[in-house]
């Protein structure tokens, strides 16, 4: 008995090349979306801090106190995360553009 696979399996495996261009693309993108989930944390900081807790029990302040820093700090993370991933790409992209520029001055000289 012999089984047909439904889907065919391809082994091309296309790789494109990377250029500074692509480079600041990713780091806009990730740049501007590191900037709204800053902003989010913030809008979400200063409605936790407009809004107290209403309760009397200690275990309840204690665990709602707990549950609104680590949604700030996840937003934080994630804010910092993407800002860390634009540096970075923008780093590689002066990186590419310095490698090519200097490739093209000596192969000028030779």
């Amino acid at each position: 008995m012999s089984e047909q696979k439904l889907t065919p399996q391809t082994d091309t495996k296309i790789q494109s090349a990377t250029s500074p261009l692509r480079c600041l693309t990713g780091a806009v993108i990730s740049g501007g979306m590191g900037y709204a989930a800053y902003s989010l944390m913030i809008a979400i900081a200063t409605n936790f801090a407009t809004k107290p807790i209403h309760s009397i029990n200690p275990l309840v302040v204690k665990i709602s106190s707990a549950v609104r820093t680590l949604v700030v700090g996840v937003v934080a993370l994630g804010s910092g995360i993407f800002g860390i991933v634009a540096i970075g790409l923008l780093a590689l992209g002066v990186q590419l553009l310095v490698q090519e520029l200097t490739k093209q001055k000596s192969s000028e000289n030779q």
